[in-house]
């Protein structure tokens, strides 16, 4: 069945293709949650709660395409998972000396694989973690960040900035070498 049909008959209450739309979504929008919550118990809850108020809402959304929809459901999932982020109070921003003493190579973090940087970014502290997701992979500026977050833009760029040299410095400790790794 297409995703306009889908999202028609959702709108209309039927469950199977709300349930459909789920399963369809599902897996790349639990991978945002668990970037942003690290907890997978967190993330489940964030993503649950996140299509809860999609179909709440879903009545008002005018489909015109699945990226459309699913661009959408992106920005009610990421919402979630800041509100928890909020909620939790673990949204805490982490001293200048866990980035004091590495010098940051700009393009360093261009010949990771995704992987590589999902991994990366889950040990980062929340505040890192969360500004480096909104900025550097949802792409938001730091006006947005601040808006979203409750904090200042200095603030956002700083953490940015701090994220960039953390993940930097877990990359040297873990030996790898920037100028032989070639992306093919």
């Amino acid at each position: 069945m297409n995703t306009k049909k889908l999202v028609k008959e959702a709108k209309r209450g039927i469950e199977a293709s709300q349930k459909c739309l789920f399963d369809q979504f599902n897996d790349r929008l639990m991978l945002i949650c668990y970037r942003y919550l690290k907890n997978r118990q967190d993330a489940e809850e964030a993503l649950l709660d996140g299509f809860h108020k999609f179909f709440k809402s879903l009545s008002s959304f005018q489909y015109n395409s699945e990226a459309q929809l699913y661009v959408w459901l992106k920005k009610i999932i990421i919402n979630e998972c800041l509100m928890m982020l909020r909620k939790k109070n673990v949204f805490n921003i982490v001293t200048e000396d866990a980035a004091i003493g590495v010098q940051l190579e700009e393009d360093a973090l261009n010949t990771l694989s995704a992987k590589e940087i999902f991994e990366l970014i889950l040990e980062l502290p929340v505040g890192y973690r969360t500004i480096f997701n909104l900025h550097v992979i949802e792409g938001m500026n730091h006006k947005e960040i601040a808006e979203a977050t409750g904090i200042s833009e200095g603030t956002s760029k700083s953490q940015l900035s701090k994220a960039k040299v953390l993940l930097q410095k877990k990359l040297l400790q873990n030996g790898l070498d920037y100028d032989k790794r070639k992306i093919k």
